[in-house]
């Protein structure tokens, strides 16, 4: 389960400071999903990195399956993502220099445990998302939603329990758009994790459900 306690960041602003977000609070439960919208500004990127542990919150904190990730050092935090938290971002951030397997496994490679296993998972991966025959293309030869599922494939390959998607379908038509939507959802279902999605795109935020609305840093329903 996610646990969202009471979260609020804030940065130094000359002789005050700027909320960013105020007393956010949620619970997710285990194959739960939630689409943040909001306008920009609104503090949802901010909120997502909070969630992701790349950030700290300034007062409040989280807690995923019990464990609260900034308890221990920033290696501890590390190793803590790594394992339990998958990323899509709107731009795919995909290694232009390896293969779309290489970019799967990536998290595995970082982590020092590329096993078989988990190569044999990143080709699974890849199938379900229609890329099984090109394994070894890399992103230059793929179209921007072939890139994307790639990225999708690359979040779920160590079956983390939570996933977070920043404008996952941002920068694609809406054709393409509703592929990558359908490969996303239908992939972290089967996974059994958790799903949180920042979108502006209110189609998406509908196929995700679980929609709150954050405005001014205060998240709503």
């Amino acid at each position: 389960m996610l646990v969202v306690d009471r979260v609020s960041k804030w940065y130094a602003c000359g002789a005050g400071s700027l909320a960013v977000l105020r007393d956010v609070s949620f619970t997710l439960a285990p194959g739960g999903r939630m689409a943040i919208m909001g306008p920009s500004g609104s503090g949802k990127s901010t909120l997502l990195a909070i969630l992701g542990t790349l950030e700290e919150a300034s007062s409040g904190g989280i807690r995923l399956d019990g464990v609260d990730p900034f308890a221990g050092t920033p290696a501890d935090r590390a190793s803590f993502r790594n394992r339990r938290i998958g990323f899509v971002f709107q731009d795919h951030h995909l290694l232009t220099g390896c293969s779309a397997l290489d970019n799967v496994i990536v998290p595995a490679l970082a982590a020092g445990r590329a096993t078989p296993e988990i190569i044999a998972r990143g080709r699974r991966l890849l199938d379900r998302v229609g890329l099984g025959g090109r394994l070894g293309h890399r992103p230059g030869e793929l179209s921007g939603g072939e890139r994307q599922r790639v990225a999708v494939a690359r979040a779920l390959v160590l079956s983390p329990r939570l996933v977070l998607a920043d404008e996952p379908t941002g920068q694609l038509d809406s054709a393409t758009a509703a592929e990558v939507a359908d490969t996303l959802l239908d992939l972290a279902s089967e996974s059994g994790g958790m799903l949180v999605v920042v979108t502006h795109a209110e189609s998406l935020a509908a196929r995700v459900g679980g929609v709150r609305r954050l405005v001014d840093g205060r998240l709503g329903s």
